[in-house]
């Protein structure tokens, strides 16, 4: 039985892949399936099929129902039947050592794990000043004036349990949104949350497919219904 699935979403990811795989299968004591959700058949992963064979892992290749990280990530929790689910992004190659503990403290009772790079022992490195400023000023006012209870809370890079993904539908359309709103309706419903050190280096292979003003909208959403909650119980 799968313990664990780890689902990437992908666009034209191969360089990262081919690099990402012999990390995981290395260093993952537990039982792991990665899923990866492609947006078209043309991505270039179709070119490095053969090459991730040689691995002998156990992969899944899913497509998008629509696009966009959004909803590549909801197309591939539908197809998760594992313990619990990690979305980890294609291109990071510091936080493959944690999953095994993230693992663990999903065993200890915590239906989401949250990689934090803002507590001890994590980092942000390299992002762009403008992005740098909203997302720390977000996680760090959340943090304050809600019960979210987390540093990190705008990471996309999280683990989720099979009963948040069960009980909480996800109405977030675009971005990493599913993440912060996850979190943001487990916190209110009381639900245990732990947060882990991870580090963060800005990407330095492809494109990132952060768009800080075309999502701050949605993020904004999520933000305000968190500190609503506190208020109410107030």
């Amino acid at each position: 039985m799968v313990e664990l699935d780890i689902l990437i979403p992908i666009y034209n990811e191969s360089k990262n892949i081919l690099k990402l795989i012999p990390l995981l299968k290395n260093n993952i004591s537990i039982n792991f399936r990665i899923i990866f959700c492609y947006d078209n058949h043309e991505d270039d992963i179709f070119v490095i099929i053969d090459q991730i064979d040689k691995y002998q892992i156990n992969y899944k290749l899913v497509k998008n129902l629509s696009k966009g990280p959004c909803e590549a990530v909801k197309t591939g929790f539908n197809y998760s039947d594992a313990n619990c689910c990690i979305v980890y992004p294609a291109d990071d190659f510091n936080n493959y050592m944690i999953i095994n503990k993230m693992y663990q403290l999903y065993v200890e009772g915590n239906e989401i794990v949250v990689p934090s790079r803002f507590i001890e022992g994590g980092e942000m490195k390299g992002c762009p000043i403008l992005k740098a400023v909203l997302v720390r000023l977000g996680n760090y006012t959340l943090y304050k004036f809600s019960n979210v209870g987390v540093r990190d809370s705008s990471n996309g890079f999280r683990l989720f349990s099979k009963k948040v993904l069960k009980d909480y539908s996800i109405e977030s359309k675009i971005g990493f949104t599913y993440s912060i709103e996850l979190l943001v309706k487990a916190s209110k419903d009381g639900l245990k949350i732990s947060e882990i050190p991870s580090k963060w280096n800005e990407r330095n292979i492809g494109e990132s497919n952060f768009k800080v003003f075309k999502w701050i909208n949605s993020y904004l959403y999520w933000y305000l219904y968190a500190i609503k909650n506190k208020l109410l119980k107030s």
